[in-house]
């Protein structure tokens, strides 16, 4: 593991109670974008998945829903907000999953975390365990930027960010077998903006 993404880890760690404090009930209006063009019971797969709120759990109210996320401590709070989900703690470079494993995959504010060069293995994992035709809504990066805060969200834990820009990105999906069929702005409730792609996966 990278310093940069053990950083990112101990971080959610150490901050688990104050971002689950931060963060809304509502989930973000983007995440329909995905669930519209899933089929109930459909197999879904939250993708640092957090301490499961607003977005796991609402999955979860309708599909058949895995989270994932590094950080322990964001599972155990997962564990308490979200009813029938299943947990698993695991490194998005190497998802534990067979192939086709899943018809959607959702990653919010997760894939920004992993550093640039580990992107494109991060999007060859979504497609090895995305079924053909599968989709993929993730947050990405506008312009090219790595950095960190080192009293973000004044806990004095440090946090760090990592992407390229959204054109690198796309002609990542694009090598990949993932084409982009939408793409959103979204104002975070902490005080980011993002934008999102909405891919779906053909290995034709």
């Amino acid at each position: 593991m990278t310093e940069q993404r053990r950083t990112v880890r101990d971080g959610y760690d150490s901050l688990a109670e104050e971002y689950f404090d931060r963060r809304n009930d509502d989930p973000e209006w983007v995440l329909t974008e995905l669930t519209d063009r899933l089929d109930p019971r459909d197999r879904v797969l939250d993708a640092g998945c957090g301490q499961g709120v607003p977005v796991m759990n609402t999955l979860a109210s309708e599909f058949d829903t895995v989270g994932l996320d590094f950080s322990a401590s964001q599972l155990r709070l997962a564990r308490t907000n979200v009813r029938g989900a299943t947990l698993v703690q695991g490194d998005m470079t190497a998802l534990p999953f067979v192939r086709d494993s899943f018809d959607g995959i959702c990653a919010f504010y997760s894939l920004i975390h992993i550093p640039v060069d580990e992107h494109e293995q991060v999007i060859s994992e979504f497609a090895r365990v995305l079924s053909p035709r599968g989709y993929l809504l993730a947050t990405v990066g506008g312009d090219a930027w790595e950095g960190s805060n080192p009293d973000w969200l004044d806990t004095g834990v440090e946090m760090q960010w990592s992407f390229p820009s959204i054109e690198e990105t796309y002609e990542m999906l694009d090598r990949v077998g993932f084409e982009v069929v939408g793409e959103f702005v979204v104002d975070d409730e902490i005080g980011s903006e993002f934008p999102f792609v909405l891919a779906q996966y053909d290995p034709s």
